[in-house]
């Protein structure tokens, strides 16, 4: 069976693993010049949020 992982950073973006290969990470700060994938903006505007992961 496929494992599906989200996995929300802390203060960063949500990452997406299947079956242990990063996928890719989106973006949930909101500024990213490239949504929905993370381009590092989080950083530059101080963003912050709990860590939290979702498995599937």
């Amino acid at each position: 069976m496929t494992e599906i992982i989200i996995k929300s950073m802390k203060n960063g973006p949500n990452v997406v693993s299947v079956d242990g290969k990063v996928k890719g990470a989106f973006c949930r700060c909101g500024h990213s010049e490239h949504k929905p994938k993370c381009d590092g903006a989080h950083g530059k505007v101080n963003f912050t949020a709990d860590e939290a992961e979702t498995r599937l």
